[in-house]
């Protein structure tokens, strides 16, 4: 796996290329989960794995393996109605660290939230999104997980 340093310039030139194609379009350039990663990896000090690796996409120094979820949402928007991707719980995993940015893809705060926590929430009765995809709200994912870094830190 290439190391973050090699990455940092090419994520750079990706990033800006997305910001004006959607400054151009209003469409997302579909990004934000690498970005995402990168940036977990930089600030949480986690270790990329090979790409498409299933279930999870870094290892904590730890050793844990670590999913990222990733979410660039725009300053005015609000969090309330936002879903992470799908969490897989056939897939094996330790964690899930969710990014979320502002629509320039600046991090402003990382959560982290283990699996047992992840699985309780997806296998409660009630949301067929959450149940059969996998797809929690972005405020539950808050409210389960710790906040693990914030900008300014």
């Amino acid at each position: 796996m290439p190391k973050l340093k090699e990455i940092a310039p090419i994520l750079e030139a990706a990033k800006q290329a997305a910001i004006d194609y959607y400054r151009l379009t209003g469409k997302p350039l579909g990004i934000t989960g690498e970005i995402g990663e990168y940036l977990a990896a930089k600030h949480l000090g986690l270790e990329l794995a090979d790409a498409r690796t299933p279930g999870f996409d870094a290892y904590g120094p730890d050793k844990r393996l670590v999913q990222v979820k990733s979410r660039a949402i725009p300053e005015k928007k609000r969090l309330t109605g936002q879903r992470l991707g799908s969490i897989r719980l056939e897939h094996e995993w330790d964690t899930v660290v969710l990014v979320l940015m502002n629509e320039l893809f600046e991090p402003y705060a990382m959560y982290e939230a283990g699996r047992e926590p992840i699985e309780a929430a997806l296998t409660k009765p009630g949301s067929k999104a959450r149940n059969e995809r996998g797809a929690l709200a972005i405020t539950k994912f808050i409210s389960i997980g710790k906040k693990v870094w914030t900008s300014g830190e």
